[in-house]
């Protein structure tokens, strides 16, 4: 038989690691190995256990929850991050899989959908709350103006629209501010200006940016 899919918990509220212990609990193929109410145990306890899912809160005290997933995945890539949050914010969507996230859920999600996000993250896919994944392609969608600029350009030109500075986008993106500026010099020659102003302007024009 296949081993249970073995799970750490991680919030900050021991309501909420109750509640999700009891909950995965009754189901066949689970098996909560751990439980951490923020992000610094949540990476010392992933070490020591070894789980194959960890399903991660944002918001908690001390180290949160997009750094405590860049710190699990640059030492264990083969563990996944399913994100179990209450915001339904693009932006924290956005910062959790660029750490390494598989997955983005929403605390409203039914039990259900939670053991279905933790089969799909553990067998490698991504998963993300119903209409988020709508809203993260909008950027690439309106970019469509722009083909070509690669992924990574057309991602660094939307933040550029945003009034974002180099050190920004490259904090947002976990790049060095040397990869952006040389992504910033390969933007400009391809929409041919001769700025950052410039390709602000023209970025907006086409329906990027702030409104």
């Amino acid at each position: 038989m296949r081993p249970p899919t073995r799970v750490l918990v991680v919030d900050d509220h021991p309501v909420v690691r109750s509640g999700l212990r009891l909950l995965l609990g009754t189901i066949d193929g689970l098996e909560v190995v751990g439980e951490a109410a923020d992000g610094e145990t949540a990476v010392r306890e992933c070490r020591l256990l070894g789980p194959d899912v960890v399903l991660m809160d944002l918001a908690m005290p001390g180290t949160g929850g997009v750094e405590a997933t860049r710190r699990i995945r640059a030492a264990q890539p083969e563990v996944a991050v399913l994100v179990l949050t209450m915001s339904d914010d693009d932006d924290a969507l956005r910062r959790a899989l660029r750490a390494g996230a598989r997955g983005y859920l929403l605390k409203e999600a039914g039990q259900e959908d939670i053991v279905a996000a933790i089969a799909s993250v553990s067998n490698g896919q991504t998963v993300l709350s119903p209409g988020m994944a709508e809203r993260m392609l909008e950027p690439i969608a309106d970019s469509a103006s722009f083909p070509a600029l690669t992924t990574r350009e057309r991602e660094i030109l939307a933040l550029v629209a945003d009034g974002l500075r180099t050190a920004t986008i490259a904090e947002r993106l976990y790049l060095s501010p040397k990869t952006v500026s040389n992504n910033l010099t390969a933007i400009f020659a391809k929409l041919g200006v001769a700025d950052r102003a410039q390709a602000m302007i023209m970025a907006r024009q086409h329906g990027l940016g702030r409104s």
